[in-house]
């Protein structure tokens, strides 16, 4: 059974032709079949296009140096893939198609990855939930009443159910480690600079985006990451040599918010399990301002305001509207600057000289239920989701982090914890999750749920 293997496996399969990559993509295509109508993870299944790059895979001489040979790879619809549209979740997009692939996407066509398709997210990857207008939720594998988080929302649900092995994302604000977390996998945020920005920017919403991949595993996210960026070192992730020093925070980051119990509890178990292998756990908190969250809203509304400069704002959802008004205001006071330019990078990397890495929960409580946040406006769903995601100061710091699961809480839904770094810190990332991965696993949503 291909469909539900992992990318390693996949690779090792194609490459030995002990099965073609056209088998591969077979099994994958019956996944979609049988699963997507319900989930909605894509816009668009490339079952032609993909068919034609297996068959043209399998009868290359160089099969066996190809590092993800035969491996489906689901495209966030925010990245070009040649003959398709990229409509970014909204419908005052262009539909014509992309005249040829991204850069991204070319590195994993080169390993020898398959595109399977182009998957969902919210309006211009702005939310933590993936409720577009245009197209509909994208809905949790464990529970499909519950969001599959965002904006990567389509890609996380698309690999979590085994209608992908890998899935690219894009991390604005926690967009691959949210839904990483809601899905029950793994999803890793690079540190900014590292792999390049879809579209040959040079930086997006202010510097604080950065892509990187969605995997069931922690190998199979290292393995794509080092196709991603080209450190062939990274593809093949070992736990950690030597003990590190490893601070555990469960403080919420947002003032006057708390981490649900249940969640706390799960971050807290990781971290006996890493003192028991020999680690040193300090239960610190970050410093985090009081004014955290307004400073990394200065970027991001910014960021939405310059993505929408070329779209017509009466095609856009009213909440989006709104914040391409705030953004753009906020670009006439000047108060627009890069994330670098914000001192909390600073000062996380003095606080970092204490400890190699922290651990933490990625989201106040696992997956909240589809529509949560139906009827708010902008400003009120930025509070509200501002209290329950966990990530976006270390995309104003520009660190490094991997979401993981932690736990199923008692409602059957994925608990996530995430490791966090200073920048360049990938391949710790990747080693201390891979440790956890082998200490205490996780379970993988299996079909018939």
């Amino acid at each position: 059974m291909l469909a539900g293997e992992g990318a390693r496996e996949i690779a090792e399969l194609v490459r030995t032709r002990k099965a073609t990559a056209e088998e591969v993509l077979h099994a994958h295509l019956r996944r979609i079949d049988r699963y997507e109508p319900g989930i909605n993870a894509f816009t668009a299944v490339l079952a032609e296009q993909a068919l034609e790059a297996a068959r043209e895979l399998d009868g290359r001489s160089d099969l066996g140096e190809l590092p993800l040979a035969g491996v489906p790879v689901a495209i966030k619809d925010n990245v070009d893939v040649a003959g398709q549209p990229t409509r970014h979740g909204s419908a005052a997009t262009t539909d014509a198609p992309a005249a040829r692939d991204d850069e991204l996407v070319r590195r994993l066509r080169a390993a020898g990855c398959v595109v399977i398709g182009k998957t969902r997210l919210p309006e211009l990857a702005i939310w933590p939930f993936t409720e577009p207008v245009a197209g509909g939720s994208t809905h949790n594998p464990w529970d499909p009443h519950r969001t599959a988080g965002g904006s990567t929302g389509g890609g996380a649900a698309a690999v979590a159910v085994g209608m992908a092995p890998l899935a690219l994302g894009s991390d604005g604000g926690g967009s691959i480690r949210i839904p990483a977390a809601c899905c029950g996998i793994v999803g890793l945020k690079p540190s900014p600079g590292l792999l390049p920005i879809a579209g040959g920017d040079t930086a997006h919403w202010r510097g604080l985006s950065a892509f990187g991949p969605l995997a069931v595993t922690v190998a199979d996210a290292g393995l794509m990451f080092a196709v991603l960026a080209g450190r062939p070192a990274s593809a093949h992730p070992e736990v950690p040599a030597t003990p590190l020093r490893i601070a555990l925070s469960t403080k919420a980051v947002a003032p006057g918010a708390s981490i649900q119990a249940e969640t706390a509890l799960a971050v807290e178990a990781i971290g006996a399990l890493l003192e028991e292998a020999g680690h040193l756990i300090l239960r610190e908190d970050p410093p985090y301002p009081p004014d955290i969250g307004l400073r990394y809203a200065r970027r991001y509304l910014a960021g939405i305001a310059e993505d929408a400069a070329s779209l017509p704002l009466d095609k856009l959802e009213k909440r989006t509207r709104g914040m391409v008004r705030a953004g753009r205001l906020l670009a006439r006071w000047g108060w627009n600057g890069m994330a670098a330019e914000d001192d909390f990078g600073s000062t996380m990397l003095a606080w970092f000289d204490r400890c190699d890495v922290l651990l933490m929960p990625t989201l106040a409580e696992p997956a909240v239920q589809l529509g949560r946040y139906d009827g708010l406006g902008w400003i009120r769903t930025m509070l509200a989701t501002g209290n329950w995601v966990q990530t976006p100061q270390w995309n104003l710091a520009g660190f490094a982090g991997i979401s993981v699961p932690a736990a199923m809480s008692a409602k059957g839904l994925p608990i996530g914890a995430q490791f966090i770094t200073p920048p360049g810190g990938e391949s710790l990332l990747l080693s201390i999750a891979r440790q956890v991965e082998d200490l205490k696993g996780w379970p993988h949503w299996k079909p018939g749920r």
